[in-house]
């Protein structure tokens, strides 16, 4: 019942058109409505909200969420998570797939990087030079990088999807582990990045691409 409840709040927000932040139906309506329990609304309502679908705000209504990868992104760390401590090589099956996807976007990023972009990616490097010298490289600047990376694709779902591994990825190695790399490489790899997109050398930009990821790969056989 409440997986059928669900479908059809669904598509109550397809049909209305309707975006993150819009105002649902009240409980009382939904369950007129849709002819069914209000047992069976809040139940629906509440794995919708888990899905971020939908934004439950108490003492104001229901209204469309967000619309995230988080859930995918808390699924996938607590996979890999669950999976390393079997014994399995899931932060190596992890982090093949962001190598892969970013190798494999890197080349057209390449051909027609806007100087905007160029400009962007110049100041996170910078930026990554100052932290390393103050021992640590942010996460946060990481992934400001990744992100600006790929914006000139103009593909929001792939800038969500890489982002989301991005995010996993990290979370999973956190949580195993103390250990932080070498701020001086993670400066020096992303320069490297850098410099081959400003040349618009695309074999240049995916063999820098590995070689980031090769320092990734041999801190996980560390481990």
């Amino acid at each position: 019942m409440s997986e059928d409840v669900q479908a059809q709040i669904k598509q109550l927000i397809l049909n209305g058109r309707l975006t993150p932040g819009d105002p649902l139906p009240t409980e009382a309506e939904l369950v007129a409505l849709l002819d069914v329990s209000r047992n069976s609304v809040r139940e629906a309502l509440k794995a919708l909200q888990a899905m971020r679908i939908v934004e439950i705000r108490h003492g104001f209504g229901t209204y469309v969420g967000p619309l995230t990868l988080e859930p995918f992104v808390e699924g996938v760390a607590f996979r890999a998570a669950v999976r390393h401590h079997q014994g399995e090589s899931s932060l190596y099956e992890l982090m093949e797939v962001r190598e892969a996807l970013e190798a494999g976007l890197i080349g057209a990023v390449a051909r027609n990087v806007p100087a905007e972009d160029l400009a962007v990616l110049r100041g996170l490097v910078q930026r990554m030079a100052e932290e390393a010298r103050g021992g640590q490289v942010q996460s946060a600047t990481d992934r400001a990088f990744h992100l600006a990376l790929y914006r000139s694709l103009g593909n929001h779902l792939l800038s969500e999807v890489l982002d989301a591994f991005w995010a996993a990825l990290r979370r999973v190695r956190e949580d195993l582990s103390d250990d932080r790399p070498d701020p001086l490489v993670t400066h020096r790899q992303h320069q490297e990045i850098v410099d081959a997109l400003e040349a618009g050398d695309g074999d240049r930009a995916v063999k820098a691409i590995h070689r980031h990821f090769d320092g990734i790969r041999r801190q996980l056989s560390e481990q």
